[in-house]
């Protein structure tokens, strides 16, 4: 068997097992969220949309998928006009320096942002939760969001509800949360023009 010099071979190098499936880290999951077109894995790039499940779009790459479904594989079927999607209202980070020359030997820090809370001066991106405010397209923490209540956008002074608050980059119970926000104000938009069709007829 190989075994010289005396060793004692032990179980699992006799015995071969099921290889276990490759996990994904989920911290470089978030960080490729915040940096990369959730449809067409292109970096992002201003213009930025978000969707209601407050997923990151590049808006000339969604321009493209709603012109021609069939050039893409696969797509977001909730998305069917630019109406389902906001333009992000972004705070520019003055301290960001851009992306690292790739040929040098630069320190890259991959959490360093464009943007920041306009409230709380945190950068926008995977280590910490942000929102979007669905009425008017700004951006925060969800930290500003908590620590200063307020029924009225910080940054513009449009106001909103609870059910306007999508949370961007969401794990699997935040995207139910956005999913049933997100029914509640299709419902809401369907039922406000079926009242102007019956008000004006």
């Amino acid at each position: 068997m190989g075994c010289d010099g005396g060793t004692i071979p032990k179980r699992i190098e006799l015995v071969r097992t099921k290889k276990k499936a490759e996990k994904v880290d989920k911290d470089a999951k978030n960080i490729a969220n915040w940096q990369f077109c959730h449809l067409s894995q292109m970096p992002l790039q201003e213009p930025i949309v978000a969707c209601e499940l407050g997923w990151l779009y590049n808006k000339e790459n969604v321009i493209e998928y709603l012109l021609d479904r069939a050039s893409f594989e696969s797509g977001p079927q909730y998305i069917r006009s630019m109406k389902d999607l906001k333009e992000l209202k972004l705070t520019p980070n003055k301290n960001y320096k851009g992306p690292c020359d790739e040929k040098r030997d630069d320190y890259r820090d991959l959490n360093a942002s464009k943007w920041v809370c306009p409230v709380t001066g945190l950068e926008i991106n995977a280590s910490y939760s942000c929102c979007l405010l669905w009425k008017c397209g700004c951006v925060f923490t969800e930290k500003a969001l908590k620590e200063v209540k307020s029924e009225t956008c910080h940054a513009c002074g449009c106001k909103f509800e609870e059910e306007d608050i999508v949370s961007l980059i969401p794990d699997e119970e935040v995207i139910r949360v956005n999913e049933e926000r997100m029914c509640g104000r299709r419902e809401k938009a369907k039922l406000s023009r079926v009242s102007r069709v019956e008000g004006s007829a």
